[in-house]
């Protein structure tokens, strides 16, 4: 039963996400601390092209062991090159908790057998099905992290020249 679990905590860090990226302006959305940071826009949509385009092709290919290699990605330089930070915030946001819905419920439709599979990445590592299962959860929570500090950082350059340092360490 691991990836139904994994399927309800994919479910619920959506919603997460979801509220970290509603009721801002579009000026915050594409708002960056500094020009290499990613803004919240850029955020969701790289959350939005992984999930189509990263975790849910490798655990397929890992459990099912189709013909060949899952793509090469490149999801840094989707940045710019997809143009994220030009995106429709709103559209961008639904786009993701679409394809999310999407893999949640293909992953309770998986059965119990295959997750001990594993697959040699070209760079050498090679990752079970539970384990890329495992990161997909934690690249959530990274990106999640770093939602919650951009909302920070945002913050701070609202209320400046006000110190926050009464709120406690950052």
């Amino acid at each position: 039963m691991h990836h139904v679990i994994i399927a309800r905590q994919l479910a619920q860090q959506a919603q997460t996400i979801r509220s970290l990226a509603t009721a801002i302006t579009a000026d915050q959305a594409r708002w960056k601390p500094t020009p290499a940071d990613w803004s919240i826009l850029e955020v969701i949509n790289h959350l939005y092209d992984e999930e189509r385009e990263d975790f849910r092709v490798r655990v397929d290919y890992i459990l099912h062991g189709n013909d060949g290699a899952p793509a090469a990605i490149d999801p840094a330089a989707w940045v710019t090159a997809r143009g994220y930070n030009t995106c429709n915030p709103a559209q961008s946001l639904q786009n993701f908790l679409d394809e999310r819905d999407r893999s949640v419920a293909w992953l309770h439709g998986l059965g119990q057998s295959g997750w001990e599979n594993s697959y040699t990445h070209p760079s050498g590592f090679t990752i079970s099905a539970r384990a890329m299962l495992a990161c997909w959860v934690a690249h959530d929570l990274l990106h999640t992290r770093q939602l919650v500090e951009l909302h920070y950082a945002w913050h701070q350059t609202q209320v400046a020249p006000l110190s926050l340092a009464y709120a406690g360490d950052w």
